[in-house]
């Protein structure tokens, strides 16, 4: 018997069905041990020794895995065939030659296959090899580094910068990089410029021409800089006539893009399919385990002979020979030292076409995607004729020259199955697009109409997903395997946010970032990050020893982060300030001090750190208590909210007056200025400069008695609380969906949306509809939706889902592999169906050992480390 080792139970599963009888394949369910998230577990100076911890869950699959060894005459490794996937191979034998777990003479081999199809599977056990230990000691090398970047600099910024989360070596540049754009487009000061365009006319066939030169000198985009000099150019033209003095036609080529990378996939679902990245990399995983693509990581653009003469035998079948060219097309990978899979992501089966598979809906846009963009890699170039036209206008005493530029698909190519991706409605849209009429020189065309227009030119584009991991990609910052976990991260850490599809830097991010570039500038700087990678390259290679790198970047790094200790938080105000001003600070119109306090007027403001984050506050504090949020200074209503602080007016029933403040958490009322005054937020919604004295008082007088409940005589309120409005009852709360609600919310409707709370709870589970439900003969497993997220059930274990797992998308074996690590982390059995007849074996559970209370296993990206 020959033991396989795999990550998932999905792969494991159809290999089993490959390979036969005379093997036993088990799944890892992916690393089976990590470092453990505290200091110690990588150790510089014991020459960078390592901690590795293997979880509870983990335990259960390296003793399934050694059981299984105990009759076996050989061990085979078939993890994924990149640098991760070698990684669990060695971890996976390294902790069974711990436990003594394989004996000495069971050979090991490790088998790399791209596709799982009984094809691929079956050669790759014909061409075993030892573990690739250059590969794992990059992995190390990552590791190491990883761990020393996070756990180093991250304590600093928790004392010095309150409110921020973590740093990390990869995950920090890449917020650099959407922070640098951010300040780009905040210090961009727009130009206005004029455009001209005629409509002209031949043969009853409209086309449009830009003007080209005047006076024999070309006008470019921002020549015409005034709306009275385009209305000049215009009557100019107006009162021309035109004639055609030069036609040039020429014939060009667009070639095919090459196959999918991981990155190229990742960007081309985000624009085309609209899919994250993270959710894209989710899809490819379900997609290779089914067997319909090959490996998902990978920064490889050619693909195999077998591949190439696929995709070119499907080409001439689907869509003639017409559209196949004479020789196949080669493509080669422009990544240095490409260390993942190497070959570029395409189907399995070229024949088997989108619609003819029985896929939900994601998995069918996915795999549509890469099946074309497999197929277009192969065809034909599309033929495109290019034709500019220069017509001549004339008027007495001036030279003025109009340029029509056209062109018309002559032979579609590649573009009848992988089309050009369509511009948005910000974009302009491309001369060459247009279409002209049959032109030739001497031609006269007629006028129509002259249009001139004003612009201003645009800032830079906020990155979106698949831009950022582009201009990563470019900067040679972070591998494939990466780019989703490091956008994840970002975003989970509230560093950015996702506006439609624009990347935002949030205000924690922009004060991380501009805290790392004043002080550890060196270990931000992309061409550092990106010469770090290229060492890790190396390693890779066999060409430098890890340790080597990880001295030398340990050496300076250390030494430099010794020196930032000692820093004191004043210090480090006084360079966010600076760096920061344009953003907190912006100019105000009349050119005045951008930082002078606008309560007392002589303080200077200035960044504050508290509890919960940074704010604005006044250097006269704390005679001078004004304070505001970053948010509100950013975006230059620092003044504006400032002057909107104020008397509203004078309460009727106390006398006392109602004011309108501003503090760290946002705008709030407050009624007279006692020792401890009533206070209250303002909704979210409410403007500050639309609040009356009246909406100020309904705020005030809060909590509102409702009225008494019918059961039990208890009294009902309506208030606002941190979450939104709400009612309480007998410390029960239910949410009100709008927040005028507090304010009219009657006992009827209140006793009735306390009891659709109590039918609905979390704790009555069995009322909430099953999202998916799974035959096991444990009994059935369902995913349902809770108060605190989706999870799946079985019995009475519950298991939460991770967040980028989405509950639609949930499969047999990942709910059990969730519901398995469950149980053991909890310590409770999964109770077998009768029919099973489990009951029998319950005196055996008396003798289980007291459990041990594990660490919780962290999941950590390859370029990240969590805190």
């Amino acid at each position: 018997m020959k033991v396989v080792v795999v990550e998932s139970p999905a792969k494991a599963k159809t290999i089993n069905k490959y390979l036969g009888s005379g093997y036993e394949v088990l799944a890892s369910f992916g690393h089976v041990r990590d470092l453990p998230a505290k200091d110690g577990s990588v150790r510089p100076d014991e020459d960078f020794a390592m901690s590795w911890e293997v979880d509870t869950a983990s335990r259960k699959r390296i003793s399934d895995i050694a059981n299984a060894l105990k009759g076996a005459d050989e061990l085979i490794l078939a993890t994924d065939p990149d640098r991760e996937g070698e990684a669990i191979s060695w971890h996976v034998l390294d902790v069974l030659r711990q436990k003594k777990a394989i004996r000495k003479d069971v050979p090991v081999r490790r088998v790399l296959f791209n596709a799982i199809t009984k094809d691929a599977v079956t050669a790759a056990m014909a061409i075993p090899r030892d573990i690739d230990q250059p590969l794992v000691d990059a992995y190390l090398a990552r590791r190491a580094l990883d761990y020393l970047v996070g756990f180093t600099l991250s304590p600093i910024l928790w004392r010095k910068l309150p409110g921020s989360r973590s740093a990390g070596r990869v995950q920090s540049v890449a917020l650099r990089i959407v922070c640098d754009r951010e300040s780009e487009i905040e210090k961009f000061k727009p130009d206005e410029y004029w455009s001209v365009e005629a409509k002209l006319a031949q043969n009853g066939k409209s086309f449009l021409a830009r003007l080209y030169a005047v006076d024999g000198k070309k006008t470019d985009k921002l020549a015409i800089k005034t709306g009275e000099n385009a209305a000049e150019l215009k009557a100019l033209i107006e009162a021309g006539q035109f004639n055609v003095a030069a036609v040039d036609k020429k014939p060009t080529k667009r070639n095919p893009y090459a196959p999918f990378t991981t990155s190229s996939l990742q960007q081309d679902a985000s624009s085309r399919l609209g899919l994250s990245p993270s959710r894209t990399m989710q899809i490819a995983q379900r997609l290779y385990e089914d067997g319909l693509i090959t490996y998902m990581r990978t920064d490889a653009v050619q693909m195999s002979p077998e591949g190439i003469a696929m995709a070119r035998s499907a080409i001439g079948k689907l869509y003639g020979g017409d559209y196949l060219p004479e020789k196949a097309r080669i493509y080669q990978t422009k990544a240095k030292n490409a260390q993942e899979a190497h070959e570029a992501i395409r189907p399995t089966d070229m024949f088997k076409k989108p619609e003819n598979l029985q896929l939900d809906a994601d998995r069918a846009k996915l795999y549509g995607l890469i099946w074309r963009r497999t197929l277009a890699s192969q065809m034909k170039s599309a033929e495109i004729d290019r034709t500019t036209v220069d017509i001549a206008v004339n008027v007495p005493g001036r030279a003025v020259e109009l340029r029509a530029i056209g062109s018309v698909v002559t032979f579609p190519g590649f573009l009848a199955l992988y089309g050009v991706e369509a511009k948005s409605d910000e974009e302009e849209v491309d001369e060459d697009s247009r279409e002209l009429p049959a032109l030739a020189v001497g031609d006269k065309p007629t006028l129509q109409a002259v249009d001139i227009e004003q612009h201003f030119t645009q800032p830079p584009p906020r990155y979106s997903e698949a831009s950022l991991i582009k201009k990563m990609e470019e900067l040679g910052i972070g591998r494939p395997s990466t780019y989703a976990a490091t956008l994840t991260t970002l975003k989970d850490r509230d560093y950015v946010k996702l506006e439609g599809k624009a990347l935002h830097p949030e205000d924690r991010g922009r004060i991380v970032t501009a805290f790392l570039e004043s002080f550890f500038n060196r270990y931000v700087e992309y061409g550092f990050t990106a010469g770090l990678e290229e060492q890790l390259d190396q390693v890779s290679a066999g060409e430098i020893d890890y340790k080597t790198v990880l001295r030398d970047f340990w050496t300076e790094f250390s030494r430099h982060t010794a020196e930032i200790k000692d820093l004191r938080v004043t210090e480090v105000l006084d360079a966010l300030n600076d760096l920061l001003q344009d953003h907190i600070f912006p100019p105000k119109p009349d050119g005045g001090d951008r930082r002078l306090c606008p309560t007392c007027g002589t303080g200077q403001l200035s960044l504050k750190l508290g509890k919960y984050g940074a704010f604005i506050g006044c250097s006269n504090y704390p005679e001078c208590k004004h304070t505001m949020q970053l948010s509100d200074a950013a975006t230059g209503q620092s003044s504006e909210a400032a002057a909107g602080d104020g008397i509203l007016g004078t309460d009727p029933e106390s006398g006392e007056e109602v004011h309108l403040k501003t503090g760290r958490f946002g705008p709030y009322v407050q009624l007279g200025d006692g020792k401890e005054p009533k206070r209250s937020s303002l909704p979210k919604g409410w403007e500050p400069a639309a609040l009356t004295l009246d909406k100020a008082l309904q705020l005030l007088s809060l909590p509102r008695d409702v009225g008494l409940h019918p059961d039990g005589g208890l009294p009902i309120v309506a208030g606002l609380g941190r979450y939104g409005p709400f009612i309480l009852h007998d410390g029960k709360y239910a949410n009100l969906p709008d927040v005028e609600e507090i304010f009219t919310v009657g006992l009827n409707r209140a006793v009735d949306l306390l009891a659709q709370k109590a039918a609905g709870g979390f704790k009555r589970a069995g009322t909430v509809a099953a999202i998916a439900t799974f035959e096991h003969d444990n009994g059935p497993i369902t995913v349902r939706g809770g108060k605190y997220g989706p999870y799946v059930n079985q019995g009475k274990i519950n298991a939460t889902l991770p967040k980028d797992l989405p509950p639609e998308a949930v499969t047999l074996d990942q709910a059990l592999a969730l519901i398995a690590a469950r149980a053991e982390a909890t310590g409770t059995k999964v109770k077998k169906a009768p029919a099973k007849k489990a009951a029998a074996k319950k005196p055996a559970a008396a003798k289980k050992a007291p459990a041990k209370k594990a660490a919780p296993k962290k999941i950590v990206a390859d370029e990240d480390v969590p805190f």
